[in-house]
């Protein structure tokens, strides 16, 4: 119907639309996703087979059918890749979304899981058949397949979240046993520790225990306030990008080389070789691992870890002295011999003197020591700490440090975009789930964009 208005002696010919319903409609949700949207993208190039093949055993022969395990990961994935965190929104909206209904195989007629389906999959068949880890190692594979990861230079990092959990929360280790009475979680966590399953990662020990997520840390990074969380731990393919690794840890800087060591070895074993250099901030510029890189030549582009009293030291550092192989001594930069007395096991250091008669009329003491005689400390691993500090003033290892910023790149997308700020599972095991979903959403995009390029066609040349 069409109302004409005379405004000013000027015809308007407005429209007026009917909210008018049709009985039957044509419809496929097929006709509206468009042939760019993301999920159409990745079911073209993405194939989540493999999930009911692995599930397999968990499920009984009898009874009722259950919901598709594929269908559960599909819905977990949308929500990571749209950044919606909460599996209750994410269901709500999962109902009036057209391409999620069309990606996860959902016609109008079908009734959409429950929230707590979710759950109940996550303690049981996910949790045992450790699928999440089991989906970011195929896309990790397809990615080096594709030839979109070279996996020769690599950068690792990990990054602070904060746990489902406040700091008020903490009670100490001695009232653990009390808690449990009335705490189920804290009860399940005095049953694990009791078991003692060597295959799980230690997790710190700390006087105070959170009894909301007893495995949360309670710590800092980057000068932020004290919180309790977890680090995610990213080792990243520089030429593409890609997660190639990704581990949950404890809040401690320990355990962040144990992640980086844990991570190159498992991805050298999926490629068959070692990467060539690896880039990492100062955090990890320790002599164990320095060394542990040394042993499979990998270059290691990071600054050592040394410390403020080396720092700030006006006198002569190592580095001055001359190591006499046949002697097991150190020449000082007057030509003056020291001696080996032994090794500090608690700095992991070997222990080389002078004599207090030669360092006492040497010319050169001002700058060496202020003591009678000089004493020198020289690192286990002081060969590949040398190494890595021989590289710093490199062009390479300019350009790797700016490489290691994608890897700050990829915290920024999990915090800002998937909504990674604040975990909302607790204890390791499943934050450990949100972690590799994560990396998997993450590295999703990055693929099909990838398998998605037009590609050139090639002319023969004619003669």
């Amino acid at each position: 119907m069409l109302w004409i208005l005379i405004v000013g002696g000027l015809l308007i010919m407005m429209g007026q639309h009917d909210r008018s319903e049709a009985l039957f409609y044509y419809f496929r949700l097929e006709d509206q996703v468009p042939e760019t949207h993301l999920l159409r993208l990745i079911e073209k190039h993405i194939s989540f087979a493999f999930v009911r093949e692995r599930l397999k055993a968990s499920y009984s022969d009898t009874g009722r059918p259950s919901i598709d395990p594929e269908l559960l990961l599909r819905i977990l994935l949308i929500g990571y890749l749209c950044g919606i965190t909460s599996e209750r929104k994410l269901v709500e909206e999962l109902r009036m979304h057209l391409a999620w209904r069309w990606f996860t195989g959902l016609g109008f007629d079908q009734e959409i899981p429950h929230h707590s389906t979710f759950s109940k999959n996550r303690h049981g068949r996910f949790q045992e058949s450790k699928l999440f880890e089991e989906l970011f190692e195929q896309i990790v594979l397809q990615c080096v397949e594709v030839g979109l990861v070279q996996g020769k230079h690599l950068s690792v990092d990990g990054s602070f979240v904060e746990a489902n959990a406040a700091k008020e929360s903490r009670i100490p280790r001695e009232q653990l046993g009390e808690a449990a009475q009335v705490n189920q979680t804290v009860r399940q966590y005095l049953v694990e520790l009791e078991q003692q399953n060597p295959t799980d990662e230690p997790v710190h020990e700390q006087k105070l225990v959170s009894t909301t997520d007893p495995d949360a840390t309670y710590a800092t990074k980057g000068g932020t306030p004290a919180r309790l969380g977890y680090y995610d731990n990213y080792l990243v393919d520089n030429h593409s990008c890609v997660i190639v690794g990704v581990q949950a840890t404890a809040a401690r800087m320990s355990q962040e080389t144990v992640a980086a060591q844990d991570m190159i070895a498992r991805f050298a074993e999926w490629q068959g070789r070692d990467p060539e250099s690896v880039v990492a901030d100062a955090t990890y510029g320790n002599g164990e691992f320095l060394q542990w890189l040394a042993d499979r030549s990998i270059t290691p582009y990071m600054r050592t870890r040394d410390s403020i009293h080396r720092k700030n030291s006006p006198f002569y550092g190592p580095e001055r002295f001359t190591y006499q192989p046949e002697s097991n001594s150190y020449r000082c930069p007057a030509g003056e011999q020291l001696n080996y007395v032994g090794l500090n096991v608690r700095n992991r250091a070997h222990a080389y003197i002078g004599s207090g008669k030669r360092c006492g009329a040497c010319s050169l003491k001002a700058q060496c020591t202020s003591g009678r005689y000089k004493y020198l400390a020289i690192h286990m691993d002081e060969t590949a700490r040398q190494r890595a500090r021989g590289l710093v003033h490199t062009p390479e290892f300019a350009k790797a440090q700016r490489e290691r910023k994608k890897v700050e790149a990829l915290f920024a997308e999990l915090k800002n975009q998937i909504g990674l700020r604040r975990l909302r599972l607790r204890r390791l095991k499943f934050v450990r789930e949100q972690f590799f979903l994560a990396a998997v959403a993450q590295n999703l995009k990055r693929l099909v964009r990838f398998l998605s390029q037009p590609t050139t066609p090639t002319v023969e040349a004619t003669t």
